[in-house]
């Protein structure tokens, strides 16, 4: 079982256990060590980061633990994740570092690690990795210290990359597109592309000061853009997260579609279009049962993966699939990226409505959702509640309650320490039962 490592890299509240300094340090040394190409040339790793206060602390934790090693650092600033998986193959890198929370609030933050291919690392990488941590590396002789350098290009370098992946001669001219940047790590980027591609961009949470973001904005919280986009008359509004690899759409009513619909809607296109690799989609369990529905009436194929989008892109790799992603919002698409990027899964919603001619509420609406009820516990650092006795005979007991007439689904996140119960149901009332005794249990085992 890995210890720090979650569904995506490292994560915690800066200056606590283990996303401290010197933490840090350690794990560069350690990733450093574990990419480093002994008897060849140079050694090359690119660091990104988003907008949080604490990315300062880390880029330069990360730094001296990397070049210790040997490896050179290539320093990107403020980038989206999906810019850091381009940059670490474009610039033939052994390695890609993000510095990323994600959708977290900016207290917290968060390590995560790309091979010399573009994509996250598999868990054993980071079974092996953590050992390192624990042992402890061999540091470099003082003539072979890395060196550390300034990278200035390279949200231009993405920007164009994004674009693209765009028809040729794809334009937005004539669209009011708001899009809420969450103060994070696209709030330049992101207004540049759009305006670039001629729409009329109404910018949201790109005003970053290091502890704003995803505050009140972003795709965790869409409210304000849906907001703007009534307000201001737009044809529709696109939300990222703090690191830009997430997406929510809304269109022009100001209603809100998750990455199941954006989902839904591509694969159908690229299905029509036979450019749907496999004829399947690639989602996880947390994934709507009518998304399912949807894609099977379609003729199309859903396969379910573990929650973190990852694995999804594993499954995808495995299978040959080009499509797939995340309720959340993480988008996939393999053909031009090596992770979920928001930004280009947005802009290829922008493209579906210049082409079809559709209204943003024509396209962001595919199926009928089954509902779902989601809630979080959120425990305390040593606690394990789903171990304990009452909480799994709750589980138990709500799985036989919904048994035939939904699904359930427990799990602890990988990314906060939050339990997640979830549960589908054509009859609320029972599927609102079900999650409700299995959170009261979990509640009562925390507070003990």
């Amino acid at each position: 079982m890995r210890k720090l490592f979650g569904t995506d890299g490292v994560r915690g509240t800066a200056n606590i256990h283990p996303m401290t300094a010197e933490m840090a340090l350690r794990i560069g040394a350690a990733v450093g060590r574990y990419f480093r190409r002994d008897g060849t040339g140079a050694h090359r790793v690119v660091i990104g980061k988003d907008t949080r206060l604490s990315g300062y602390m880390f880029e330069n934790a990360l730094t001296a633990g990397l070049t210790s090693t040997g490896m050179n650092v290539l320093l990107l600033g403020p980038v989206p994740t999906p810019a850091v998986g381009l940059m670490t193959r474009s610039m033939r890198a052994d390695l890609g570092v993000m510095i990323s929370a994600s959708h977290n609030p900016s207290e917290d933050n968060g390590i995560k690690f790309f091979g010399p291919d573009g994509f996250k690392l598999s868990d054993s990488a980071e079974l092996d990795i953590e050992a390192l941590i624990d042992t402890g590396v061999e540091l470099a002789q003082a003539a072979n210290i890395g060196r550390a350098k300034r990278i200035d290009d390279a949200r231009f370098r993405y920007g164009e990359r994004v674009k693209s992946s765009l028809p040729r001669n794809l334009s937005l001219s004539g669209l009011k597109v708001v899009i809420d940047c969450a103060n994070g790590a696209a709030h330049r980027t992101a207004p540049e592309v759009l305006w670039e591609l001629g729409a009329d961009v109404i910018p949201v949470g790109v005003s970053p000061d290091g502890l704003n973001i995803n505050r009140g904005c972003g795709s965790t919280q869409p409210q304000t853009a849906a907001e703007a986009v009534v307000a201001h008359g737009a044809h529709a509004g696109i939300c990222l997260d703090g690191d830009a690899d997430r997406v929510i759409v809304i269109d022009e009513t100001g209603t809100v579609a998750d990455g199941d619909q954006l989902m839904a809607l591509l694969a159908t296109r690229w299905a029509e279009q036979d450019q749907l690799a496999g004829g399947a989609l690639v989602a996880t369990v947390m994934s709507n049962l009518g998304l399912e529905r949807h894609l099977e009436a379609k003729g199309l194929g859903l396969e379910r993966t573990a929650v973190g989008d990852r694995y999804v892109v594993e499954r995808m790799r495995e299978g040959g699939f080009n499509l797939g992603g995340e309720q959340s919002g993480h988008i996939v698409m393999s053909d031009y990226a090596t992770t979920g990027d928001g930004l280009m899964a947005g802009l290829h919603f922008l493209s579906e409505m210049v082409q079809t001619g559709q209204k943003a509420s024509a396209l962001a609406h595919q199926f009928e959702t089954v509902p779902q009820r989601l809630r979080n516990v959120r425990f305390e650092a040593g606690q394990a509640p789903l171990e304990d006795q009452q909480v799994q005979e709750a589980i138990a007991a709500a799985e036989k309650m919904l048994d035939g007439q939904g699904r359930l689904l427990i799990r602890k996140s990988g990314t906060e320490p939050l339990v997640r119960v979830m549960a589908e149901s054509e009859d609320a009332e029972l599927m609102t039962l079900a999650v409700d005794s299995v959170v009261a249990a979990v509640e009562a085992a925390v507070s003990e």
